[in-house]
């Protein structure tokens, strides 16, 4: 019977000039679609005088700008934690199949540090455009705009200081969620990187540890975090299951995104000891966390429906009733539901990459759409959309997420070689 060590364990992924060549024109690509998106949207969206009748208020290209650098940012960040959450889950499951997955896992994770200070820097030039909560006459009982449900609220984004000044306690949060994020994601890393060094369990246990305490403190940052930056957007309302839908989405776009970049590596040769069952398994989380976020979406939305509440309906309503984003929430449920549970459903479809490369880039697209929806309509409302804007962004984010993972991948070993379970992923027959 083969041996797990007839193989190149100390294979390193090459990051060749025309992978680098490659991304950079998709980059290239994304800036010029979303300069002409901007260029046609300064020129005129048609809506100035139609805004500036309905709430006083003209708009402006630049809010689109900022919708669209906070739907990515939120989408992204989601994507790269996913990669850390989930080699957290294979050590703390004491998994043995994903042994020769990890590093693909973990390297989704070099995003993080990059992710925080855009996050930061966007919330501190946008947030008047973003967040209707971050206006201080809301505060202001003798003001005529005083709102009392977002006054009611206000502790949430304000303590301690006085509501409608700097929202410290939402500021607060963010730093320490990617703070821990961060922490974690390095320690993991550098915890797996020193196994490679050293024979026997003790890093595997200790690296098991480190995971468990992370998947408690992620349960509830990513919780949290759904509730600060896309949630708050619609301040009236609220979801008592808005933080597992967020991280639903997040989680099958990352399974997507860690499923393409191992296809992707196995297809040029390295990832020698992965095979079709770790393929299969990968098809797997696929299909069935793509109904489990469907099952979150409709259990979300028959709730809302159901009691018919108008504080509530109010975000399907403005959905599902705009000319701008109705036609998105179908799109929404086709990528996303229909279409993995179609073309996944049978044993085939799991093992062969064509089928998983087609279905993974069509979610990764399509719970793109899912954060358009949650953010576009509260932002921009009638003024927003999809264009050359959102696709040349969506790009430019694109390009530069999978510069960092791979060229983190260039870096180390592609396989933890001194894994105690790496014989039993070889072996792993389904």
């Amino acid at each position: 019977m083969a041996h797990v060590s007839n193989y190149n364990l100390d294979q390193k992924f090459d990051f060749t000039a025309s992978l680098k060549k490659s991304i950079m024109i998709v980059l290239g690509l994304g800036v010029l679609l979303f300069v002409a998106g901007v260029i046609v949207s300064m020129v005129g969206g048609g809506h100035h005088d139609e805004a500036a009748e309905a709430g006083g208020h003209a708009f402006h290209w630049y809010q689109r700008v900022f919708a669209n650098l906070w739907i990515n940012n939120v989408y992204f960040t989601g994507i790269a934690v996913i990669g850390v959450f989930f080699f957290a889950i294979q050590y703390a499951a004491q998994a043995g199949w994903s042994a020769g997955l990890l590093r693909v896992m973990i390297s989704l994770g070099n995003w993080l540090p990059i992710a925080g200070v855009l996050m930061l820097v966007v919330f501190f030039v946008a947030n008047h455009d973003l967040f209707h909560w971050t206006h201080s006459y809301l505060f202001d009982k003798n003001d005529p705009h005083y709102d009392k449900i977002i006054d009611g609220k206000g502790g949430f984004f304000y303590w301690p200081m006085e509501k409608g000044s700097f929202p410290i306690f939402y500021i607060i949060r963010m730093v320490a969620f990617f703070g821990i994020w961060v922490f974690f994601f390095n320690k993991l890393k550098n915890l797996s990187f020193a196994e490679d060094n050293l024979n026997g369990s003790h890093d595997w246990s200790n690296i098991r540890k480190w995971s468990a305490i992370f998947l408690i403190l992620f349960a509830v940052s990513s919780s949290i975090s759904a509730w600060d930056w896309v949630m708050s957007i619609d301040t009236h309302w609220f979801s008592t299951m808005f933080g597992w839908y967020v991280f639903a989405s997040w989680f099958v776009a990352g399974l997507s995104v860690i499923t393409l970049i191992t296809l992707y590596l196995k297809g040029k040769g390295y990832l020698e000891m992965v095979n079709e069952n770790h393929i299969h398994d990968l098809g797997k989380f696929v299909f069935a966390f793509s109904i489990f976020w469907t099952y979150i979406w409709f259990s979300q939305f028959l709730l809302i429906y159901y009691a018919n509440i108008p504080e509530e309906s109010v975000y399907f309503v403005e959905r599902l009733q705009s000319d701008v984003y109705s036609p998105f929430i179908f799109v929404n449920l086709a990528l996303n539901f229909v279409l993995p549970f179609l073309v996944l459903m049978t044993r085939d479809a799991k093992r062969h990459g064509i089928f998983l490369k087609v279905v993974c880039s069509l979610i990764i697209l399509g719970h793109w759409f899912d954060f358009f929806l949650m953010v576009q309509p509260g932002t921009l409302g009638h003024n927003g959309g999809f264009g050359l804007m959102e696709i040349g962004m969506l790009l430019i984010y694109g390009s530069a997420f999978a510069f960092v993972v791979f060229k983190s991948l260039a870096g180390k070993n592609l396989v933890a070689k001194n894994h105690p379970m790496l014989e039993e992923s070889y072996h792993h027959h389904i």
